[in-house]
Parts: C-alpha cells; sequence; structure tokens
C-alpha cells in the first residue's frame, strides 16, 4: 500500500471527488480524516471507510473560518497523533449571468473556494513544521483556473488563485520538506447533472471521450500526488480534463 499509516485530511468528504478520493486513499493505507460543511455526510464518509477496514474519523468544519480549520488540524493530531498531509477539496460555486454575481455572493464563494484553500495550506503546514513532518498538501483547482466561460465570475477567480497559491505555497514551503500540488478537474459527473439531460451531453462532448470525469478518476490522480512516487511533481497544477483544455471549440 502506497499511503501506510499516512494521516490525510480530506475536506468536502461527504460527497463527489471528496468522498471518492477518502475512500481510495484509505483504500491504499492512509488515516483518513473525513471533514465537510456537513457533519453527517462527513460522518458517512468516515464509516463507509470503516465497514471496509479502514481507519477514519471525521470532524465538521466550515472551510471559510479559521477558528473551524484550526480545529480541524488540532483534533486531527489529538486523535491520530500526527499530519501527513491535507486535500483542500471543499467547494462552492453555481452557473450565474455576472448581473447575479452580487457582492455577497462573490465574497461567499471566494471565501470557501479561494480564502479556504489559503486556511487548508496555512494551518496545515504550521502543524507539520512544528511536528517535523515533511507532509503534502493537494489543492483542488478547476480548468476554470485556466480558461473563461460565461456565468462563472467567482468561481473562476477564486480557481485560477487556487493555481497561483499553489505553486507560491511550493516556494514558502520546499525548504521544509513540504510539497503543495493540485488537481484541476474538468467536468465530473455528480447527481447534480441528471441523466439523459441535453446539458449532460453537451458537457461530455466537451471531453475527447465524449464522457463526464468520474469522480473516482480524479481520486486516482491526487492518491498518486500523495504518494513517494510523485515526489519530484511540486508547484503543480495537474489538469485532469480528459483533453478539455487542447482543442479549440466553435
Amino acid at each position: 500500500m502506497r499511503l501506510q499509516n499516512k494521516v490525510l485530511i480530506v475536506t468536502g468528504a461527504g460527497s463527489g471527488i471528496g468522498r471518492a478520493t477518502s475512500l481510495k486513499l484509505a483504500s491504499e493505507g492512509a488515516v483518513i480524516v473525513s471533514s465537510d460543511y456537513n457533519e453527517a455526510t462527513a460522518k458517512e464518509t468516515a464509516e463507509m471507510i470503516q465497514k471496509t477496514g479502514g481507519q477514519a474519523s471525521y470532524v465538521r468544519a466550515d472551510v471559510s473560518k479559521p477558528e473551524d480549520i484550526q480545529n480541524l488540524i488540532d483534533q486531527t493530531v489529538a486523535t491520530h497523533g500526527t499530519i501527513d498531509g491535507i486535500f483542500n477539496n471543499a467547494g462552492v460555486g453555481d452557473v450565474r449571468s455576472f448581473d447575479e454575481h452580487t457582492p455577497e455572493y462573490f465574497n461567499h464563494v471566494i471565501s470557501v473556494d479561494q480564502f479556504g484553500v489559503y486556511l487548508g495550506i496555512y494551518y496545515a503546514s504550521k502543524k507539520m513544521k512544528e511536528l517535523g513532518v515533511q507532509g503534502t498538501i493537494v489543492n483542488t483547482a478547476s480548468i476554470f483556473g485556466y480558461m473563461a466561460a460565461k456565468g462563472s465570475f467567482a468561481y473562476q477567480a477564486a480557481k485560477a488563485a487556487v493555481v497561483m497559491m499553489t505553486k507560491s505555497a511550493a516556494l514558502e514551503l520546499a525548504e521544509d520538506g513540504i510539497r503543495v500540488v493540485a488537481v484541476a478537474p474538468g467536468f465530473i459527473d455528480t447527481p447534480i447533472i441528471k441523466d439523459g439531460d441535453d446539458f449532460k451531453n453537451f458537457l461530455a462532448d466537451q471531453h475527447l471521450s465524449k464522457k463526464l470525469i468520474q469522480p473516482e478518476q480524479i481520486a486516482d490522480v491526487v492518491t498518486f500526488l500523495f504518494s513517494a512516487e510523485a515526489s519530484a511533481v511540486n508547484g503543480q497544477t495537474v489538469p485532469v480534463d480528459d483533453g478539455f483544455l487542447i482543442f479549440k471549440r466553435s
């Protein structure tokens, strides 16, 4: 197992990419701290891991609140003795026109998708340095950190920031032996996109395979990035987009 006994926090672990990644990391031997704004779903993910023989606990946290993230880190160490990494995955955002992007909405998206990632990097790295742990931080960016599209102004601003924060944090933390990397998913197949819906088919057509990406496909790449096999990958954001970014659309 590539991650035997590594203590890893996953935010946004209650569903989608976060849940799939939690299960995958646990299957590779990691001890998972499942965290989500929704305590019930965070607990459910931890119980799913435990039922398969893995080790997991859960902590509710709102990633936009410094006190919640500090508590998440402290509870992780109190329960499991250390912290080897964090997957800053929690995020929000929907499709709405620029006119609908009120200052309040913009601030909400930035507070979760950008500030929340900062808090995860800051508090996790601070604890790693305190413990002398050479750990790994993985962030969730997006294809929309590289390109613009109508209807996602705040989300795109936040995800572009995550790409640059990943680079900057890698520079800041390299001398402490802490790697910082990110993934940039394409369109993910979730229950929000209904089967047979024209919009789902449209999104699928934006990928080279003509299929939506499964959460488990993101989980596979995140697991690799946490592993020693990715020791030379640092400061980079890895697109997991099935070719979305490589071709021009009409």
